[in-house]
């Protein structure tokens, strides 16, 4: 491998069926590496034996690391014939593979197979204690050469989740957030996942002056923030977002919408929504903004109808 090239980051995520190896593999997608299953061990081969190109900073051909699944039922499987392979690779090209393997108490994977009322790929005329014995002993030579080994007896997919998460999270991989203004009287937004409303403050529609502008004015937000609810409400509002967001990366959230209404969706949720949306970059998050309502021409009827205050 060229001098100076940032090696190929491959993980072979392998162990017991059912220990979570599809958990594992959906989980590191999600997270943004490229993931395979299943690979013939001939083709696992062709794979292994082909080193990094210069430059490549990781396993895909976009740059994402690779991981690639293997069990018993893989075409070809010989563990020892892996372990050899990986071995050479490290020797003759300090070309790092890393092995992911799951591991399980034979207890709780015969419970697995009979909730499930799945075959053990080793024992489909057979009881499935025989299939996880003569597997257990087949995956040994891997098991003892795992870099990663992570036992599931006593772990559910959530947490299986947060254990891929926090040891191959290949980059920030921060939720997609954004912050939006809507009006509840034109209908509340489909796909928020928090909704605020911001009808307790005072609202600038009935303020001569005022009422043709929008949040996005200083004239305005000087307004809203005269309200004497409105900087603990605030305060309070950003600090609860504040200890959400990293609950939501945590979980392996994708998407996060918090969507802030008033009745127009013109003054008092815009305002809201530019003010929250400062306060979290400032702590390092990164939200979209979007008005939904902030064209729509402004109506005595609708503020009238949902209430002045």
């Amino acid at each position: 491998m060229k001098s100076g090239s940032a090696p190929q980051r491959l993980l072979l995520v392998t162990g017991l069926s059912g220990a979570g190896k599809s958990t594992a593999l959906r989980t590191l997608e999600d997270t943004g590496w490229e993931v395979v299953d299943n690979l013939p061990l001939s083709l696992l081969d062709h794979l292994l034996s082909t080193p990094p190109s210069p430059g490549m900073e990781g396993g895909g051909e976009d740059g994402r690391p690779l991981a690639v699944g293997i069990d018993s039922r893989t075409r070809g499987f010989d563990a020892m014939r892996i372990v050899r392979q990986i071995e050479r690779l490290g020797k003759e090209h300090e070309y790092p593979v890393e092995t992911l393997y799951l591991d399980c108490g034979g207890t709780e994977l015969l419970r697995r197979f009979s909730e499930t009322r799945r075959r053990h790929p080793l024992a489909p005329d057979r009881p499935a204690t025989d299939g996880i014995a003569a597997e257990r002993e087949l995956m040994e030579p891997l098991r003892r050469w795992a870099d990663h080994v992570i036992d599931t007896t006593d772990t559910d997919p959530n947490q299986l989740q947060q254990q891929i998460r926090t040891r191959f999270a290949s980059a920030d991989r921060s939720p997609t957030l954004t912050l939006m203004s809507f009006g509840f009287a034109r209908g509340l937004p489909r796909n928020a996942d928090i909704v605020l409303d911001m009808r307790f403050l005072t609202n600038p529609h009935w303020v001569p002056g005022l009422r043709e502008l929008t949040g996005t004015d200083p004239r305005v937000g000087e307004h809203i923030a005269g309200d004497e609810a409105y900087e603990d409400a605030l305060g309070r509002i950003e600090e609860l977002l504040l200890t959400l967001l990293p609950r939501y990366r945590a979980e392996g959230k994708s998407y996060v919408t918090i969507a802030f209404g008033c009745t127009g969706g013109r003054h008092r949720s815009v305002h809201v929504a530019q003010r929250v949306a400062a306060r979290l970059r400032a702590e390092g998050f990164s939200p979209t903004l979007e008005h939904r309502d902030l064209a729509s021409p402004p109506r005595d009827l609708i503020e009238g109808a949902a209430g002045a205050g």
